[in-house]
């Protein structure tokens, strides 16, 4: 190969064009972003970044000296509109077109929006993290629709900032199809304990310039309103291209689509029936798809450890494995009320879950233990 495009210039996408130099790939790399920023790191978007702690320089994945060894040929500013194998192209939104031997797309997703609420803040891009943070400014009061992690920690960054909260979350508790109950309520807690008004179990059904009004009529006071409600994968541009889509790029368990010149890595991708939305498997991915795309065909399959961490209030949160409602939940430290614990899912005699709150160290040893077997976390 030649040239390989990398369409993406997130986590995925860097990540992807740095396996390509470690795994002793030559030839030319296209990286395409959509965004004109040089690649940022995502996580601190909603924390450090948005509460204004951290700088700009500081989200840069790539420094002086990655961008030398590298030695990439930066498209940012345009956007992926087709794929064309049979070309061998990339067709960009200005009017140009990358050719490729190789394509890996690593293009992630956008920040899914709710009718009716044209005007709300979203947080996926730099530039969403700029315009929220220049709406919070003293005395703001905020509303945040959806508790999941995104939202959890953007309400934690407003709190910090001495502002009002309130969280408007349709579920009983927040993240309890991830979690389950007993989790979940922890969740909730850390909200309460902080002076966050949780509101679980409600419906919105629309923005107006006074607040969020909820399904029962009921409106919620607010001066900004983020939506929090998932992403939505980027796959229209290859609309015809062949490739099999819907709810990311199909690929098989080794990150290779039905064009074994092309793989994906990232939010995007979809193995095993499902994609995982996380920074860690984005990270984890790449070096996967590149040996695969190298290689012409799948000589490595992807395991995810479905690691997660976040980082709410004055907590930070952990989970590794893929923990079943009918798993078996066991505290091993601390209990659901401490400061601090750790527990574990069991499956058969096995631990398939790792979940921590403040104890990163009993967690990470669990976690590797665990991880010595192949079929659990």
């Amino acid at each position: 190969m030649k040239r390989i495009a990398v369409v993406g210039a997130s986590l995925a996408g860097v990540r992807a064009a740095q396996e390509l130099r470690a795994q002793g790939y030559d030839g030319g790399i296209v990286l395409i972003g959509e965004e004109p920023h040089l690649p940022y790191d995502r996580p601190p978007l909603s924390k450090a970044f948005l509460a204004g702690t951290a700088s700009r320089e500081s989200l840069e994945l790539l420094d002086a000296g990655d961008l030398a060894a590298l030695a990439l040929d930066f498209r940012l500013g345009v956007r992926a509109t087709a794929l064309a194998p049979a070309d061998r192209r990339v067709l960009l939104s200005d009017g140009t077109s990358v050719h490729a031997d190789g394509v890996v797309i690593a293009t992630g997703g956008r920040a899914r929006t709710l009718p009716g609420f044209a005007g709300a803040f979203v947080l996926r891009t730099l530039d969403d993290a700029l315009a929220l943070r220049a709406a919070l400014v003293p005395g703001a009061r905020v509303a945040i629709v959806g508790a999941g992690f995104i939202g959890a920690e953007v309400a934690s960054t407003c709190r910090s900032l001495g502002l009002d909260v309130v969280v408007l979350e349709a579920l009983a508790a927040p993240l309890a199809p991830v979690l389950g109950p007993e989790l979940a309520a922890v969740c909730a807690r850390l909200h309460r304990d902080h002076g966050t008004d949780l509101r679980c179990g409600v419906r919105v059904s629309g923005l107006t310039p006074a607040g969020v009004e909820l399904a029962s009529g009921e409106l919620v006071p607010a001066d900004v309103v983020v939506t929090g409600v998932g992403m939505t994968p980027s796959t229209g541009w290859l609309t015809g291209s062949g490739l099999k889509v819907g709810d990311g790029v199909h690929t098989d368990a080794g990150l290779v689509t039905s064009l074994p010149q092309v793989v994906a890595a990232g939010d995007v991708a979809r193995y095993g029936g499902r994609r995982h939305e996380h920074w860690t498997n984005a990270s984890d991915q790449a070096p996967v798809a590149v040996a695969n795309l190298l290689a012409g065909h799948t000589a490595r399959t992807y395991t995810p450890s479905g690691y997660v961490w976040s980082d709410q209030y004055s907590g930070r949160l952990q989970l590794a494995g893929h923990p079943r409602p009918d798993d078996t939940l066991a505290f091993v430290d601390g209990g659901p009320g401490s400061a601090s614990f750790v527990a574990t899912w069991q499956r058969d005699g096995a631990t398939v879950g790792v979940f921590a709150l403040n104890n990163a160290k009993l967690f990470n040893r669990l976690r590797r233990q665990a991880l010595r077997h192949p079929a659990t976390v």
